[in-house]
């Protein structure tokens, strides 16, 4: 890991790449510099920590833990650091994420976890929820946030100002 990574995007599997691809689309979006590694709470715990550990030093300001199944990729990485760490539930099993959303979200009061939805789109705000805490120290990242969410709300405003064209010519 290098001193210019802000945040570090960790996956219980390669297989998760598939879904966190859409975290670290979004972080170049924002041009936060970004990491992101394999590692399992189960099947390398020390190597998780050591990532952590390692976060920490490099100056990492935010971690998104992406996992499937039972899930606890995320709150393992809480348990071992007091940086910001948000969990991405992955589905992975036949319960279609649901038990990784509860395994992510259902931690013991004192270690928090922020978790998203299910998938690509909790994925997508994962990285959306870094930029934020991030920005809350670089106005130029807010500024770049607040461009993006205006940027949002004009494409709403196309899309119905389209659509009440329809209604209103329907045979163009």
């Amino acid at each position: 890991m290098n001193k210019s990574t802000t945040v570090l995007l960790l996956m219980g599997s390669d297989s998760d790449w598939e879904v966190m691809s859409e975290a670290s689309r979004i972080l170049q979006q924002f041009s936060v510099a970004h990491e992101t590694r394999v590692t399992s709470a189960h099947r390398t715990p020390e190597r998780t920590v050591a990532l952590v550990r390692e976060a920490e030093a490099q100056g990492v300001q935010v971690i998104i833990a992406g996992a499937g199944a039972a899930a606890h990729l995320a709150g393992v990485v809480a348990a071992h650091t007091t940086l910001p760490v948000i969990g991405v539930p992955l589905n992975a099993t036949p319960l279609q994420g649901m038990d990784a959303l509860l395994a992510t979200v259902q931690m013991p009061a004192g270690i928090p976890v922020a978790t998203v939805s299910i998938g690509k789109a909790g994925a997508a705000n994962a990285a959306l929820l870094a930029v934020q805490i991030i920005a809350l120290a670089d106005e130029g990242l807010a500024d770049v946030l607040k461009n993006y969410r205006r940027q949002m709300a004009e494409k709403v405003e196309a899309k119905d100002a389209r659509l009440q064209q329809k209604r209103e010519h329907p045979e163009s």
